[in-house]
Parts: C-alpha cells; structure tokens; sequence
C-alpha cells in the first residue's frame, strides 16, 4: 500500500485502485496508464513538479490532464509567481518521496501548493498516480482537491 492509498483512506474519501502492467521502456507515464486501463486520456491526470521563481526551495504540484501539456506561465499566475518552469526529476523525487512516473498528489512526503487543472471538474472521477508506476487511483475530483488543499486553475493547453 502506497502513501497516497493511505492519505485517502485515512481521510474516509471513496477511491478505487487500478492496476495494470508498467512497461519500463515506456516513459509517457500518464499516456501509458490511459491505454493500459482504456481510459479518457482527458480524465487521467499526470503530477508534475514546478519550481517557481528560479528557487529551488519554492517548488509547487500541477496536475494536469495527459492528453495535453502544462501551461508554465499559467501555472506561474496561478501561483502568484513570475516564472514556473519543471523542477529537477531528482528534487522533485526527494520532495514528493515518489520516484518519477509514480508521482502521486496524494500523500507526498512534504505538503507543497498545488494547483489541480479545472477541467478536472467536468468528470465524476478522475485519474491520478496511486504513487508507484503501474498505480492508478480513481477519486471524485472535489476529494482530490480537498485531500490536497488545491486550488482549480487553467493551467494545461
């Protein structure tokens, strides 16, 4: 059981769990979980890590929809930064206690601000990391952003 499985039924929330086969050859994390599961591509939600302001101690979580990219200069507004840009894979690991690919919102090691893509709202349930690769967490979206003290934003294109 995983620390993003444990945050969410710690906190009493409804999620159901979906498993399938991590290719290690494939490196489109998110993508992947889609096909393998036969999901929207628009309802599955990949975790990235900005850091904002060129300062590595001010990193923050986006989570946006796989079928598209995250927006840095949205993200920046929506963090009332100047600048976001990806963090470092290795600061983003040690921040979040997830190895990249199984980054999930939930239950990351250090609470960080987090911005969770509005289109989110327009599902009943969306897709995140259950925090190892092969790991999906099904959750209603107004739990994923209370369990991570979210804000809703347009951040992806």
């Amino acid at each position: 059981m995983t620390p993003a499985v444990k945050a969410a039924q710690a906190a009493g929330v409804a999620i159901t769990l979906h498993e399938y086969a991590h290719d290690p050859a494939n490196s489109s994390y998110g993508r992947e979980a889609a096909d393998a599961l036969g999901l929207d591509p628009r309802q599955v939600f990949k975790t990235l890590l900005v850091m904002l302001n060129g300062e590595p101690r001010r990193l923050a979580v986006a989570v946006v929809p796989v079928s598209g990219q995250l927006d840095l200069k949205a993200m920046a507004a929506a963090c009332k930064a100047k600048k976001a840009e990806l963090a470092d894979p290795a600061a983003a690991q040690r921040a979040t206690g997830y190895l990249v690919g199984g980054i999930s919102p939930l239950g990351q090691k250090k609470r960080l601000p987090c911005v969770i893509d509005a289109t989110a709202q327009g599902f009943e349930r969306v897709f995140v990391s259950g925090g190892r690769r092969g790991l999906d967490i099904g959750i209603a979206p107004a739990d994923l952003v209370r369990l991570c003290s979210a804000t809703l934003a347009e951040i992806g294109r």
